[in-house]
This record gives structure tokens, sequence and C-alpha cells, in this order.
């Protein structure tokens, strides 16, 4: 095989349907998969870990049997997969970290457990149709038809948040061995915000940007975010 495997690892409140505009292309070309995190999509009912979400990603890696692979993460997705590289640094061939380049430490932190509190008190089925007719404004059927199908996780968003919270800086790309790309969306103005430091963190580090593009970059602009990943996997080494 000349290129590695790709995982892609989805965000927060939505499932592996997230990535429905990147799947079949990638598969045109690599073995590829998405996976659902703990308390999301078909795990809905197990609950949150950060460690058990890792070893998810883990297990997905080893079950496409092409060696370490690609993991493509984007936010909550996204701290997964750097704690994947930390977790199981042997499974990781390369590490694509978007809209996740934000440290979940300091006072930054406060606006997210104020949201998550916010969830907590909101009934499910109220979120389900604002999100849903949300999606369905923003984007066409193509993008966000599985996303909408997978349903909603907001009853493992507050958890899943604060388990995060602490956990994750730029040192934490400190010792991450496989080459990392943080991606994020050129209007994606608070991830973006902690880009470079994340890169200065670990030399090599590159930082790309998908024009007209915010948080939910592969839906914003699905053809560069897919374009993107599949350039970053082709200079990979080839899968051990």
């Amino acid at each position: 095989m000349d290129h590695p495997a790709i995982v892609l690892v989805h965000g927060t409140r939505f499932a592996r349907g997230q990535w429905q505009p990147q799947l079949p292309a990638l598969a045109a070309e690599f073995p590829v998969t998405a996976v659902d995190l703990p308390g999301h999509g078909s795990r809905a009912a197990e609950p949150w870990s950060l460690d058990r979400a890792a070893d998810i990603v883990a297990e997905a890696v080893r079950d496409l049997d092409s060696g370490p692979a690609l993991v493509v993460g984007h936010s909550l997705g996204g701290y997964v997969s750097l704690h994947v590289a930390r977790r199981h640094p042997d499974l990781v061939a390369g590490l694509v970290l978007m809209g996740a380049s934000l440290a979940t430490t300091g006072p930054q932190t406060v606006p997210y457990r104020l949201l998550a509190s916010l969830v907590a008190r909101l009934p499910a089925a109220r979120l389900t149709r604002w999100n849903d007719r949300l999606l369905r404004r923003l984007y066409p059927p193509e993008v966000v038809d599985a996303t909408i199908a997978d349903g909603y996780a907001f009853h493992t968003l507050p958890v899943a948040w604060r388990d995060i919270m602490g956990r994750f800086d730029a040192a934490s790309l400190a010792a991450v061995r496989a080459p990392v790309l943080i991606l994020n969306g050129e209007r994606d103005r608070l991830f973006r915000s902690g880009e470079r430091e994340f890169a200065r963190a670990r030399p090599g580090t590159r930082t790309e940007l998908i024009p007209d593009a915010g948080h939910l970059a592969n839906f914003d602009n699905p053809a560069a975010v897919t374009d993107t990943v599949r350039r970053f996997a082709r200079e990979l080494s080839p899968a051990r």
C-alpha cells in the first residue's frame, strides 16, 4: 500500500455521518472509515470517556488492517485524535486537527462551561429541531442528510466538554511523533486564535486554512477539506 488508511473522527454532538461529504471521495483512493465516539450515533447509550473514545479510534485503525493510519479529527474529535496520538502512538501515521487548535485550559473555557450547562437544561427535542432547521437552511441535503439522520448527542455534550477541559494546550502537541496538519476554516476566528501556538509547539507542524469556511469547514467547503486531507495523506510515509 502506497499511503496510510484514514480514520475520521466527528465533532461535538454529531456522529460519523458528519463525514458524508468526504467519505466517498477519499474511499476511491484510501482505506477509510469514520467512527462514532461514546455517547454519539450508534454508541448513544455508551457512557462518554476520553480514554474509551481514543480506544475506539484505535480499534478502527486496527480493523482497517493497513498499519498506522492518518487520524483526522474535527473539534471534539480533534482533541480525541490528539489523545489517540498520545495513547496509541504506534497506530498514528499522521494527525489532522481540524477546528481543534485552541487550548481547553484557562479563561477561554468559561463560555464553553456555561454553554454545556445550558444545553443540559434544555429539552433534547427542542435542540434537535433547532439543529435540523439550521443545517437544512445552511447546507444542501447531500452535505448534511447523514448528520441529521444520525441525530445529536446533546446528552453527552456536557460530560464530554467537561472531560476535555483542562487537558489540552499547545504543549500537548510536543510529544506527538507523527506529522501534524492544523486545519482551520479561515472564518473560524476562535479556533484560529491558537493555531500559531499549537504549530510552534511541535517543529514541522503545518497550518492550512480552508477558504470560505467557518468552524464546520467540512460542511462549508467540502471539496477543499477533502482535497487537503487527500494531499496530506499522499505525502505521508507508506503504511508500515
